[in-house]
């Protein structure tokens, strides 16, 4: 009897069952230690994208990062307007509940949400249409600005700049945040950017003193 699945949900159960005969059967005592509890020492801010899985990328095992994925791997600033703050949410939790050390904001090359940020084709279109991506990635507005006058809004040397300068923003708004501001302060947090090229696959880290993001070696 064939299984009752479409094909595209067929494709995942298949690999759900190579991972329970593969993935989990081999690594028992980590995956009871994890029924426990969580203890990540490192928080990844990353992009929905399929192409960019921070667990992937960084080649972890389940419980070493706590991530967080949206349009644009964006951090809004932080506020206490009534509404649903999923990001902030999912902030507070690591670093006032897991107390993670390290919050990374991971952008990346071909990103649509930075693109669209950046040619503002998704504007003026109704929620459910597109109208909350393009409330979404308003939050780039400014940084689209300088981006725009500079380097033009289309065209690949636009695009990296507008992803790059995405990561930046994102890294401001995590210091809108008073828990993260103290504990960075403190020392207790460190918050690092990064951007992940998907043509040649090369993770580059940002140097907040020069702005400029390197190639990790």
């Amino acid at each position: 009897m064939s299984d009752p699945f479409s094909p595209e949900l067929g494709r995942l159960i298949a690999g759900y069952r190579r991972f329970r005969e593969n993935g989990w059967s081999s690594n028992r005592e980590r995956w009871s230690s994890l029924s426990e509890g969580q203890q990540p020492q490192v928080m990844v801010i990353a992009c929905s994208d399929s192409r960019v899985d921070p667990s992937q990328i960084f080649d972890v095992d389940p419980g070493e990062i706590f991530v967080v994925r949206n349009v644009a791997a964006m951090v809004p600033p932080f506020e206490t307007t009534p509404g649903y703050h999923g990001v902030s949410a999912a902030l507070e939790f690591a670093v006032q509940f897991l107390k993670v050390k390290e919050i990374v904001v991971m952008g990346h090359g071909m990103c649509g949400g930075c693109r669209a940020a950046l040619t503002q084709e998704m504007r003026g279109f109704e929620p459910g249409q597109g109208g909350f991506v393009a409330d979404w990635i308003a939050l780039l507005d400014d940084a689209r600005e300088q981006v725009a006058s500079t380097h033009g809004t289309h065209g690949r040397p636009a695009e990296r700049a507008m992803e790059q300068a995405g990561v930046k923003v994102s890294l401001n708004n995590l210091r809108t945040f008073p828990c993260i501001r103290s504990k960075e302060r403190s020392g207790e947090l460190k918050l690092t950017g990064a951007f992940f090229a998907i043509s040649d696959g090369v993770l580059h880290m940002l140097d907040e003193g020069d702005g400029h993001f390197r190639p990790v070696a």
